[in-house]
């Protein structure tokens, strides 16, 4: 799904903030990724979705170079992933279902085939009084369990989810990582970053991508 063969970052002409990056990401897969608060777990988010290129080294997803990528080629691959950052990126102009709905009304689904998903994921996560409203009325917390929804609507082939459990409370925190254990039983990569570890304490079983001082070590 994912591959990263001795990959390093650096901004300008400072030191590598990330270096000697060795990991595979396997197809239906569930792993967190962990390490202390500015170790680069987002930025190393935004090189698997090719937001950021590397300095060096390969970068490989769904079986091609993302180096050798062309635009639309990106944009067609970004398709295929859902993705959770803290900013969110919910469009202001359109309602939470709207939103959540998104991703399926861009692979062409015609809304009838999707609405009572939709709804029905909402109510999941607690949002089902508030799919009409639009994105600055919601609380922080409602924002991120919408930008959940829209992430996983599509069921797609990588799930990337940064801080996913951040703003809400311990019980709708375990019932979004029930929603993440189903969708990586259905066929989907999952990875998550956090630096909770009673929640990842929680998955045991869950291989553990730790970042520190720039390195990553693999605990299965």
């Amino acid at each position: 799904m994912v591959r990263f063969e001795n990959v390093g970052l650096r901004y300008g002409f400072g030191p590598e903030i990330l270096r000697d990056l060795s990991f595979n990401i396997a197809p239906q897969s569930f792993q967190f990724l962990t390490g202390p608060s500015g170790a680069g777990k987002t930025t190393l988010m935004r090189l698997m979705l090719q937001a950021l290129q590397p300095t060096r080294g390969l970068i490989t997803v769904f079986g091609r170079n993302a180096a050798t990528l062309t635009k639309d080629e990106i944009t067609a691959m970004r398709r295929r992933i859902g993705v959770v950052f803290q900013d969110f990126r919910l469009l202001e102009h359109l309602t939470t279902y709207e939103n959540v709905a998104l991703p399926l009304r861009v692979l062409g689904k015609n809304e009838f085939s999707y609405r009572s998903e939709v709804v029905e994921l909402l109510r999941w996560v607690g949002l089902g009084e508030r799919m009409h409203v639009l994105p600055p009325v919601l609380s922080g917390g409602e924002k991120q369990r919408a930008a959940i929804a829209r992430a996983v609507i599509a069921s797609p082939e990588l799930l990337l989810a940064d801080e996913p459990t951040g703003n809400v409370d311990p019980s709708l925190g375990r019932r979004l990582m029930r929603l993440f254990v189903e969708l990586q039983k259905s066929g989907t990569a999952v990875v998550i970053a956090t630096h909770d570890l009673a929640l990842m304490d929680m998955f045991d079983d869950a291989r553990r991508l730790v970042l520190g001082d720039g390195r990553m070590h693999i605990y299965d």
